[in-house]
């Protein structure tokens, strides 16, 4: 069983285990004992509603509990920037014009910008390679639509993610090389790997106020800006169908969209509804719709994928599934199709 829940202190070797996977790109994923310890801590405490709106953050696992191993991971700030900056890019338009030369040229500059302060951020998803079958990357990211449809108040009008950009195996972002290597003289991997463990005044000392234009930049820099890295190519498309889009913000180190959308608008959260729940012997999972179904507990959210039949405001659960829900006879569950309906 695939289960979707809260991390705990004792998550820890199993995430720093995922961390190890993740590789180059993944900036809130650091590949850093202490300070994955701290990015748990800050969970654990959120739920305990020991912090503040600015110091919030929730982090999930997904466990196969078959063998007690965490499989993935996925996060959702609640409000970022208010505290410490979050930049980004924004790539806009001008358009310059001769009359003596009869020339009408469209350029595109970057700008840097913190336009996303205060909003909310889906971030951290990794799925384990071994677990990269069947839905569980889909699932891994989607049930955080859940948490947020249950407790809405909590988060802000507007969420994004921002995604991982290209770069290859050792590290090299073409991106990154053709702007970011001028300003900060050090290589792509120690900036997003200082940008990870929190490290992030650098940032505003040295990265450049002025528009850049990019028809200066290279042809390799050019073509990767607003795309994402091969391995997120996947994340992007399970965004992009439940409503969030490219709006011309892209990461400022490796040029990767910024995927955002109203809360309110996001398929998962708009058509997730609440049913009550019944204890059955034995339910048939080999047909019907696959649905995301969570509990509506805060500090022990959790969630699995079943497969189930009709639109009843009824759902019958095995003792298995209403234990891993941690919910009882007659109790109320959110749930939601994994997937779009099909028009």
């Amino acid at each position: 069983m695939m289960l979707f829940r809260a991390v705990q202190h004792s998550d820890l070797n199993g995430v720093q285990a995922l961390s190890e996977r993740a590789g180059i790109g993944l900036t809130s994923f650091p590949n850093n004992l202490a300070q994955l310890r701290s990015r748990i801590a800050r969970s654990v405490d959120t739920f305990d509603g020991k912090l503040t709106r600015a110091q919030q953050g929730f982090l999930f696992v997904l466990e196969d509990t078959s063998v007690n191993r965490v499989a993935g991971v996925s996060a959702i700030e609640v409000a970022v920037g208010l505290e410490e900056p979050f930049y980004n890019f924004r790539v806009q338009k001008t358009v310059r014009s001769s009359r003596e030369l009869g020339i009408y040229k469209s350029i595109e500059a970057l700008t840097l910008e913190q336009d996303q302060t205060g909003n909310s951020e889906l971030c951290t998803l990794f799925l384990d390679p071994e677990y990269q079958k069947g839905k569980n990357g889909t699932f891994l990211s989607k049930a955080r639509f859940l948490f947020i449809a249950a407790f809405r108040d909590i988060f802000s009008k507007i969420i994004f993610a921002e995604m991982r950009g290209v770069a290859d195996e050792q590290g090299n972002s073409p991106f990154w090389n053709s702007l970011g290597q001028h300003f900060f003289g050090i290589p792509f991997s120690q900036a997003d790997y200082l940008t990870g463990i929190g490290s992030k005044t650098f940032i505003a000392e040295l990265m450049p106020l002025h528009p850049i234009y990019i028809s200066l930049l290279s042809a390799e820099a050019q073509k990767v800006i607003g795309q994402v890295h091969e391995k997120t190519v996947p994340a992007r498309a399970i965004l992009e169908k439940e409503g969030l889009t490219y709006q011309g913000h892209i990461d400022i180190f490796d040029g990767g969209a910024l995927l955002q959308a109203e809360i309110d608008r996001i398929r998962a959260v708009k058509e997730s509804r609440l049913v009550s729940v019944s204890k059955a012997e034995s339910v048939t999972r080999d047909d019907g719709v696959a649905c995301i179904v969570a509990n509506q507990q805060f500090s022990e959210f959790r969630a699995l994928l079943l497969n189930v039949k009709g639109d009843s405001n009824e759902l019958l659960l095995t003792t298995a599934e209403m234990e891993a829900l941690q919910v009882s006879d007659g109790e109320q569950v959110r749930l939601v199709s994994l997937f779009p309906k099909e028009n």
